[in-house]
């Protein structure tokens, strides 16, 4: 049976969640903007998984864009607010880790004459809430950083930059890329003091192609789509209510069980990280006060995509990174002054509530067997 550990690239979608969307694909196929009935009915149904999502972020439905992905809400979200508020102040704050969602969107802006802070990692491979503060001056109109970074599971301090910054600098807009966080610990938009917020279905056992942002009550963003009245006029084009009926589904089975899960998954990551200090020539990319849904490390000797090939021979699913670096370095070992030796060797487990300790030793196992079957090849 297959052992699935990829959970960060995408989740398998839950049950209740296919069902909303077959539902919704067979009986419920209007245009939510059409006035009949079979309209209104979709228009219903998206309103409900709305509500689910403003519920979960704390605030109200009029508040969450439903998009075609994180993607999409992270592009939205910074260029939509450095057309209404980059005419004048230029200067952008963000971490040298973001999701390529987020990294290539800020650098397209900076190629287009805006100036970027981007702060790295301290020694011990933490970032520091100061060092983005004191970044931030009377030039800057965008701080973005995401939550959970993706890759080896560091927390980013998002709460402490954040409320400071506004603090000092109300006018800041503040944006949160906090795609590995949503529905895996509490994300509330007021206690973050966010602007924006990028979330993502298929990481929540929805389905892949749609997302959402989250947009606080006055904050303007121009349109990086145009068309239709959609989505108050910011985001065109007709809404997928199948895949968002599904997103509110997936956010309605599993708001009730954050903390419950949250414990899990901090069980399977002691118990992942034991084993595999048991075994040598293993270096533990991951801190321990990260997600416990993310463990990253090296398999000394052992390249990425050899190591993750030869577990897939055995129906274990990992990945070497994140999965929109298609397999390439996308950067974020380095920024944590990872060797490139230890970075070409990185192995990356994400878990899922589906996801068992059994699971893990058959994977320590193989790794183990990896070791002695690829270097003995080498």
């Amino acid at each position: 049976m297959a052992i699935y550990l990829d959970n960060a690239a995408t989740t398998k979608p839950a049950e209740e969640v296919v069902t909303t969307i077959t539902e919704c694909l067979t009986e419920h196929y209007g245009n939510p903007s059409s006035l009949h009935k079979i309209g209104l009915d979709a228009e219903l149904i998206m309103t409900q998984a709305r509500k689910n999502l403003a519920q979960a972020i704390g605030d109200e439905p009029n508040t969450i864009l439903f998009t075609s992905g994180a993607t999409e809400s992270s592009n939205l979200a910074i260029r939509g607010a450095g057309e209404c508020y980059g005419k004048r102040k230029k200067h952008i704050v963000t971490s040298a880790v973001e999701h390529a969602s987020v990294k290539s969107t800020i650098d397209s802006l900076e190629e287009q004459g805006f100036t970027v802070t981007r702060i790295f990692p301290d020694q011990n491979g933490e970032f520091q809430a100061d060092d983005f503060i004191n970044a931030v001056n009377e030039n800057t109109f965008l701080v973005s950083m995401m939550m959970v970074e993706n890759e080896t599971g560091r927390i980013l301090p998002v709460k402490d930059v954040f409320r400071a910054v506004k603090r000092k600098y109300p006018d800041v807009i503040l944006h949160c890329d906090a795609v590995q966080a949503f529905m895996k610990f509490p994300v509330k938009a007021n206690e973050l003091k966010a602007d924006l917020i990028s979330m993502s279905a298929h990481k929540i056992h929805g389905a892949k192609g749609t997302g959402a942002l989250y947009i606080r009550k006055g904050i303007r963003l121009k349109p990086i789509i145009t068309g239709g009245k959609q989505e108050r006029a910011i985001r065109a084009g007709t809404e997928s209510v199948p895949l968002i009926a599904g997103f509110g589904k997936a956010v309605e089975i599993m708001q009730p069980t954050i903390q419950e899960r949250f414990t899990k998954m901090q069980e399977l990551k002691k118990e992942l990280l034991s084993m595999l200090a048991n075994m040598e020539d293993i270096t533990i990319n991951s801190s321990e006060k990260g997600t416990p849904y993310i463990v990253n490390f090296s398999v000394k000797g052992i390249r990425s995509e050899i190591m993750l090939h030869f577990l897939e021979s055995k129906e274990i699913y990992v990945s070497s990174g994140s999965a929109c670096s298609k397999g390439k370095q996308s950067g974020v070992l380095d920024a944590y002054k990872i060797p490139d030796t230890l970075a070409d060797c990185a192995i990356r487990v994400s878990f899922s509530e589906e996801t068992t300790i059994h699971d893990l030793r058959i994977l320590a196992e193989a790794i183990h067997e990896g070791q002695k079957s690829l270097i003995h090849k080498k």
